[in-house]
């Protein structure tokens, strides 16, 4: 039989069938990978905006303020086309968010899509004749949003979109903060006018609840929320007691010539539908006093770390210590947002918690022995902690304090 004279078309990634190509974009942990499978062909950017069978959410990014961004697992930065998005001072999700004296806005860099909050210099105060209350030594106590509402510090550690209609936001200076509730596209921002601040360190939205943990007592509280009936905005109408924390209270021990100390920083995630709370330890050390000298200085220097994780048991109102996440599970931690992931379909070994520094603006508790850093990696298993990926890193100062993880999908 004579050889058939009709030229054969060369394969082209583009003859893969959608579905095939559907399964291989589900094992692509990174968002920059799925960025270079959409970039492939035509055919491919199909498959992944349609995605009939919705892949699992991809490995979050990694923010700095200057407009980088670092795709774990990869150590190489890159920036998004148009618009920088450097300044940010927040995340929220898959979105930054950037105060403004006109507003705050809430970019999401993977879309364009913007979302507009009020300014924090306009809030609604409740009761609308409030007024900052001293004592007759004038001293303001207890401290309320009333005293630290003008402040030149005051800004946003953490933002929620909770719902379509309602953003909650803890809003506050170096380590007092209120809980300051809005709707999206809306005038003003609402608080408790005459609430005590508190040392607020996480919000979470939970089975359709907002709760929030303080530093000092570990108490989870849940935050009620109601409507305005002159508005219709949302509004902090309570503020209670879900769960009576047991804190952990650190104090010196000496160790050595150095006298050694626990900073706690709390985080809320949910996970497997339970709600945890998670102590991070951070071992400081600093030199004893000097009998010569005994005023002399002497710095506070963070050292490692240690991290417990509490599951919240709402019947018996008391948090349950837990001693693993699970072999598919690891937690994101950081101040401005965390999240819980599933990563046994990426190979990678769950029972890990990935966590930045969290410095919070205005509040200086100690120093670093190294100036520059990156993210780490504790393994639950054995406390071991490690810096996976040293060259995805940045110079600690102010202007790259506000450093988070952005969660492709939301």
């Amino acid at each position: 039989m004579a050889d058939d004279p009709t030229p054969r078309r060369p394969r082209s990634w583009s003859d893969i069938p959608a579905d095939i190509a559907g399964l291989v974009l589900r094992l692509l942990p990174a968002h920059a990978d799925r960025a270079r499978f959409a970039a492939v062909c035509p055919q491919w950017r199909a498959t992944a905006r349609q995605r009939p069978l919705p892949p699992p959410p991809p490995l979050p990014l990694l923010a700095l303020p200057d407009g980088t961004f670092y795709s774990p697992p990869y150590d190489e930065p890159f920036r998004f086309p148009g618009f920088g998005f450097a300044g940010y001072k927040a995340t929220c999700g898959s979105r930054l968010v950037f105060p403004r004296d006109d507003g705050c806005f809430l970019v999401n860099p993977f879309t364009g899509a913007t979302v507009t909050l009020p300014a924090l210099s306009s809030v609604r105060l409740r009761p609308p004749n409030a007024v900052a209350k001293y004592d007759q030594q004038g001293t303001a106590y207890p401290v309320t949003w009333m005293h630290i509402r003008g402040s030149e510090h005051l800004h946003i550690s953490k933002l929620i979109l909770c719902l379509p209609s309602l953003v909650a936001a803890i809003v506050g200076d170096g380590h007092i903060s209120q809980i300051l509730v809005c709707k999206p596209g809306g005038l003003s921002w609402s608080v408790r006018a005459y609430d005590m601040v508190r040392n607020f360190q996480d919000m979470a939205f939970y089975q359709g609840k907002l709760y929030a943990i303080a530093n000092d007592d570990e108490d989870l509280l849940v935050v009620n929320i109601s409507q305005d009936q002159s508005t219709g905005d949302p509004q902090v109408s309570k503020i209670g007691q879900a769960i009576k924390g047991e804190p952990f209270h650190s104090v010196w021990h000496e160790f050595g010539t150095m006298d050694i100390l626990a900073n706690k920083k709390l985080y809320l995630v949910e996970s497997h539908g339970s709600l945890l709370m998670i102590r991070r330890k951070i071992w400081c050390w600093s030199k004893q006093a000097s009998d010569t000298d005994p005023e002399a200085s002497r710095p506070i220097v963070a050292g490692p770390n240690e991290f417990e994780v509490f599951k919240a048991d709402f019947e018996q109102s008391r948090w349950v210590k837990m001693t693993t996440l699970g072999d598919e599970q690891v937690l994101f931690l950081g101040r401005r947002c965390s999240r819980a992931m599933s990563v046994s379909q990426y190979g990678m070994s769950g029972d890990q918690i990935f966590f930045l520094d969290d410095e919070e603006e205005n509040l200086k508790q100690y120093y670093y022995s190294t100036e520059i850093t990156s993210f780490c990696v504790c393994d639950m298993r054995d406390g071991q902690v490690d810096s996976p990926l040293p060259k995805a890193s940045w110079k600690r100062c102010d202007e790259m304090r506000p450093v988070a993880w952005l969660f492709p999908q939301d």
